[in-house]
């Protein structure tokens, strides 16, 4: 059985520098949850859905392909 594709890669940023990189299985919520921590910030979706396995590997390497 394949595992399901509910996991998001994001960045963080203000203006064009990225602050933070993180995954997510709601990427909403951790935009209000990043903009009441830092309001001049945004949230950029990084790709497509994928595992939480294949997530956590991305983050491990540090946001990188």
């Amino acid at each position: 059985m394949a595992e399901e594709r509910d996991t998001y890669k994001y960045h963080v940023k203000v203006g064009k520098k990225i602050i933070h990189r993180g995954i997510t299985n709601d990427l909403e919520r951790r935009a209000v949850e990043h903009k009441s921590r830092r309001p001049d910030s945004h949230i950029v979706k990084v790709g497509n859905r994928t595992t939480r396995e294949k997530a956590l590997q991305w983050e491990r390497r540090g946001g990188k392909k």
